[in-house]
């Protein structure tokens, strides 16, 4: 996948940890316990779930085989379906799909970008454009008077968020970056533009619910950032409601302040910077008021991505050389899915949380048996199958794992855990 760069130097620690062990304890109230599935690939070594429908239709992307190239999906009931690209070689699609099954990601062109940008990261310096997927067809979304755009998150009434680069260079861009770019929402095809916090030049959205709110975060324009999918420094995390837009705060610090999604009761999850220099917590932001919801024991990073209807959260945490943990948060209570997991699993370990849906079905990526990243489908065990307080289904902490240098080579290949991840997997 050399032609693709996927491989990110910032995720070397990321890889490295995994052949120590972590193995702490957790004493929660009862939480349900898990069954775990592989969902697969379309074909290559590498797959990566984001994003769950009340259906069960599962979003993400995967590789092709021989991982030359990645290509967004939508599973269900055990098939993978490859959405294709908008001509380019590789696509990618994040939360979603609506209810109607529709899927909105962004796609590369076969068009070399006319100002060298890179604005998908995949290194190809290709045209990137937003996509809406349905019904076996993929169709491109305007920008906003430039060459490049994403979509981030669609609603079940159809409307799409996302951003798209103006026609305007931004001299603040570090190259290969010219163009400025800005929030977006599509209805009916129409795009229009978001506004971001006063004085930010750029901003993005990521999140749209039913009521037609949406959420995403604004700030300079800087180095791509795989964190967040943008060449973004993100320092306001916003909310868009009724051609509003709010500065939803953050937890002390001043950078990093990213709000990922939302649900139809207005609940609000993303990261934000603490005073801590460099570090991010998970927050739950409702009715004007931002809540810390900490971190894994142990753990030093931490970022909510998904929450549904019922108010459950899920992410990602990571302790100080890297090593991720997926979690879920309810009832105020942050608990290491791992723990969670009963009976035999295809995984040795869940890395990441993205998504959940109501009926607490959960989604992403973790290591497989085989060393390979591949997306799962977490589905809650419903009766008497409870994880007691004090007895976790599996230990917690990273696995032991013997990995040559091959084998981290291998996978330093194949993830980019992209859009959602966390600073501290940038540091060494």
């Amino acid at each position: 996948m050399k032609s693709m760069n996927l491989a990110r130097i910032s995720l070397t620690a990321f890889l490295i940890v995994l052949y120590a062990a972590r193995v702490t304890a957790q004493r929660t109230p009862t939480q349900p316990s898990y069954r775990v599935i592989d969902l697969g690939t379309l074909g290559g070594t590498f797959s990566e779930a984001f994003g769950i429908n009340n259906k069960g239709q599962v979003q993400g992307f995967s590789t092709l085989p021989r991982d030359t190239a990645v290509h967004a999906f939508v599973w269900q009931n055990g098939v993978m379906t490859d959405l294709g690209t908008l001509g380019g070689p590789n696509s990618q699609a994040f939360p979603g799909p609506n209810e109607r099954g529709q899927a909105v990601g962004l796609s590369e062109t076969s068009t070399p970008d006319p100002k060298g940008e890179d604005f998908c990261g995949l290194g190809t310096h290709l045209t990137c454009l937003p996509f809406l997927w349905q019904a076996g067809v993929m169709k491109a979304l305007d920008t906003l008077g430039g060459n490049n755009g994403q979509a981030g998150d669609n609603n079940n009434r159809g409307e799409v968020v996302g951003f798209a680069e103006t026609a305007a260079p931004d001299p603040v861009c570090p190259a290969p970056q010219v163009l400025q770019f800005k929030p977006a929402i599509w209805e009916k095809g129409e795009i229009q533009e978001l506004p971001t916090f006063p004085g930010d030049s750029d901003g993005v959205a990521f999140g749209i619910n039913d009521r037609g709110h949406a959420v995403g975060a604004s700030g300079s324009c800087a180095a791509f950032d795989p964190e967040i999918g943008a060449p973004l420094q993100p320092l306001h995390a916003l909310l868009w409601q009724n051609g509003t837009v709010t500065d939803l705060g953050n937890l002390g610090g001043t950078m990093n302040n990213v709000a990922f999604i939302l649900n139809n009761q207005g609940q609000v999850v993303g990261t934000s910077g603490v005073p801590d220099l460099g570090r991010s917590h998970a927050f739950l932001w409702q009715d004007g008021v931002m809540t810390d919801l900490g971190t894994l024991p142990g753990d030093l990073d931490s970022g909510a991505v998904g929450i549904n209807n019922r108010g459950q959260v899920v992410g990602i945490s990571v302790d100080a050389s890297g090593s991720s943990r997926a979690f879920l948060w309810q009832n105020g209570v942050m608990t290491d899915l791992n723990t969670l997991i009963s009976g035999a699993s295809p995984f040795l370990f869940l890395l990441h949380a993205p998504a959940i849906n109501s009926r607490g079905e959960i989604v992403g990526f973790g290591l497989t048996s085989s060393g390979d990243v591949h997306a799962y489908l977490a589905i809650p065990n419903h009766g008497n199958e409870g994880i007691a307080p004090g007895v976790a289904g599996r230990p917690s902490g990273s696995p032991k794992i013997a990995l040559s240098e091959e084998d981290v080579r291998k996978l330093l290949q194949q993830v980019r855990l992209g859009r959602f991840g966390i600073r501290s997997l940038e540091r060494k």
